[in-house]
Order: structure tokens, then sequence, then C-alpha cells
């Protein structure tokens, strides 16, 4: 039976205590989680610290921590929304993590959470050399967030982040003021490359929407919560990835490269194409489905994969 809000306000005091709680009702009510935490705890301490405005990473000596009153309800009435709305945690907090930076997000993008950001982390070796690396494309840059970590991986670099989404190039713009890199990270309105001037980038990189159309049916609430169009690929979630692969080509310099996530459209991908030597890359930190292709490669099939449009 659960605890009326009195009685629970005065038997849970602690940050910890809340974790706790919060962590146990998540799973009892069957919170679907897949928005950058891992497990019911992980979900529950960023709701919880977020609303205390402590970080993530904080030490365990303070989890202790008696919370005032006042911070004790604004945590139960965000873990209650988490349960009764199924909206993703960082809709509720408004923030979200990836590439270890802080994002402002709402319900106009999708919920940063990409294997990419791994990628960036490494700077993309072995694949390029960080010193050769001048301009960098985003495709489908939504909140912004992989073209800003690109930012700061690559300090001496231009980012094009292109978006087709008025309302999440309104987000982008946030977050590109947040981080302060308005003079290194330039907004696009265009459908892929088609309203982009012809220039040549070492490292064209897309989280673009690749769900079939059955497979969207299916996903949990919390998904769509969500913008339809972040994940709608068309019926075989491939629509966007296509006419990327037949486009590049274009794009990219000589010694550049090609990352694209595909996710669950993966297979697809590779039986449309059986010939075409998709690096699929692994990572430590988890996320599969995220392929590389060399400007050389890109270029050997474009033919190929324009015949496929």
């Amino acid at each position: 039976m659960t605890i009326a809000a009195p009685d629970l306000i005065s038997t849970l005091t602690t940050i910890r205590d809340y974790i706790r709680w919060g962590a146990s009702r998540f799973t009892e009510q069957g919170v679907f989680l897949g928005h950058g935490t891992a497990t019911a705890l992980d979900e529950a301490a960023a709701i919880v610290l977020h609303t205390v405005h402590q970080p993530y990473d904080l030490a365990d000596a303070y989890l202790g921590s008696v919370l005032t009153l006042a911070e004790r309800e604004a945590v139960i009435e965000l873990i209650e929304r988490r349960i009764v709305e199924r909206l993703p945690s960082a809709y509720l907090t408004h923030e979200a993590l990836f590439a270890g930076l802080a994002f402002y997000v709402d319900e106009r993008v999708l919920v940063p959470r990409s294997p990419i950001a791994e990628l960036i982390d490494q700077r993309f070796e072995p694949w390029i050399d960080e010193s050769d690396v001048i301009h960098i494309l985003d495709l489908c840059s939504g909140s912004g967030c992989i073209a800003i970590a690109c930012a700061y991986a690559f300090p001496e670099a231009h980012i094009d982040a292109v978006e087709l989404s008025d309302d999440a190039l309104a987000v982008a713009a946030i977050n590109i003021d947040k981080h302060d890199l308005a003079e290194q990270v330039e907004l696009h309105r265009s459908d892929l490359f088609d309203d982009l001037p012809e220039k040549s980038y070492d490292i064209i990189v897309s989280n673009p929407p690749y769900v079939s159309s059955a497979e969207w049916q299916a996903l949990p609430a919390e998904f769509h919560a969500e913008p339809a169009m972040g994940f709608k690929g068309g019926d075989n979630g491939l629509d966007l990835v296509l006419r990327m692969l037949a486009d590049a080509s274009r794009y990219l310099s000589e010694q550049g490269i090609l990352v694209v996530e595909v996710g669950s459209s993966a297979q697809t991908l590779q039986d449309t194409f059986p010939q075409v030597p998709f690096h699929w890359l692994e990572f430590e930190r988890g996320g599969d489905g995220v392929f590389l292709l060399t400007a050389q490669q890109v270029a050997a099939y474009h033919t190929l994969f324009k015949s496929a449009l």
C-alpha cells in the first residue's frame, strides 16, 4: 500500500531515502528506462539531485543530508509525475547529460542519449586525426548536443548544425547560448543537405530519425512523449539515411568520415546494401547501430546509394 504524502514526508528525510523510494516506485510501476539512465536508481537519483540543485556525482557523504519540507514535496511531485504522465525525466527537470555536458531539453526535442557521445569523447580516433579537423557537420541536430559536444572536443573546428524543425532549432539556440559557443557552432534550417551551401567537411555525423513505422507504434509511452518527427524514418526506417548516403560524397573532404546512428534499422541497412563495407562501431559504455564510412567508401558506392532512392 502506498504511504500517504504527509506520512511519507515525515518518514523519509534524506537524499538517500528519496532516491531509494523513487527507485522502488519506478520499479513497482513499471516505468520504462531508456532516456539516459540504465537503472531505476539512476533515474531516481537524476530527479532527486536535480530537484535539490546538487550535481549528479554528489559524494556519498552528502547523501545523508536531510531535505527541507519544500524539497521533499518537490521531489515527491516529480517522481509521481514521472510515473503518472510517463514523461522522460529530462522533460521534468529540463536537463540531460550528454558527453559529460548538461543540456536544456523540453518536449520540442528528443532527449540526448546517443552512443555517439563516446566517439566524440575519443575525438573519433583512430578514424581521423584531430589536428586535421576544421569543419564538422551535424545533421538532424535536435537539441544541438552532438554539435556542441564536438565543439568542446575540437575547439579549433567550426561546426554547422542542421535541423528542419523550428522547435528544435529554438532549443539548440538555447544550448548554444548556454555553452557560449555562438562563434563556433552555426545553426542552419535545412532538410538535410538541401539548403546547405556546398562545403567540405572532415566529419559528417548524424543521429537521424531511423525508426520504422511499425516499430514506432510499438514503442513504450515515454517515447511517444517525444516529438514523433525525431523518430519516424519511413516504412523501413531508412528514408533519411538513404538520402544522406546518396548526397554525402559532395560534402566530405578527401580524408573525411561519415558517422550515422541507425539503431534498430542497422540490419535493414546492411541487408539493403550487402556489398557495402559498413564499419559497425562498438562502444564500451553500451549502444550499437552506428556505422562509419570513409569519404572514399561513400564515393565508391555513390551510384549504388543514388539508385536506392
